[in-house]
């Protein structure tokens, strides 16, 4: 009996403790920058970007969390936390949308995962532009709001 206690409970540990030290290495937004502005130098002048509205990212407030399973059991986790690019005015409503949005990029990170997607050397560049693009089309399905891009900012694999 304490041998199965333990089977879970060593793996449940650790899970949480590979959260809380993400946690703790997430990097805190600058002050000098209100939230979700684009920080620009006085020698950069407005982008393309700019002519349509200011560049905004919405930061989910907390990771997302994608077991990987093999033969029914969890072999890792992967940890991600994933920012959607869009323009200032509508930041509001994708906060609106956060759920749904999550959702959506929750799903696909799971057809990912159980398609082998993070096995190997997932951090390469073709497999995180072809995560991108994926992401994308999953988030442009569910809402209507102006995405340019979804923007990986912490990925980590973390064995169980």
């Amino acid at each position: 009996m304490m041998k199965k206690l333990l089977t879970l409970a060593i793996p449940l540990v650790a899970l949480i403790g590979g959260v809380t030290a993400g946690d703790m290495l997430k990097p805190q937004p600058k002050t000098e920058t209100p939230v979700g502005e684009a920080p620009q130098t006085a020698a950069e002048g407005p982008g393309p970007e700019e002519k349509k509205g200011k560049t905004a990212w919405f930061t989910f407030p907390n990771q997302f969390f994608i077991p990987i399973m093999r033969n029914g059991d969890m072999g890792a986790v992967m940890i991600m936390t994933l920012s959607i690019e869009t323009e200032k005015a509508h930041l509001d409503a994708m906060q609106q949308q956060e759920h749904r949005l999550r959702d959506a990029l929750l799903r696909q990170l799971m057809i990912r995962a159980n398609s082998g997607g993070f096995d190997g050397n997932f951090t390469s560049e073709a497999s995180l532009g072809t995560l991108r693009k994926d992401l994308l089309a999953a988030v442009d399905e569910v809402s209507d709001l102006p995405i340019t891009a979804i923007l990986i900012e912490d990925i980590a694999r973390q064995q169980g």
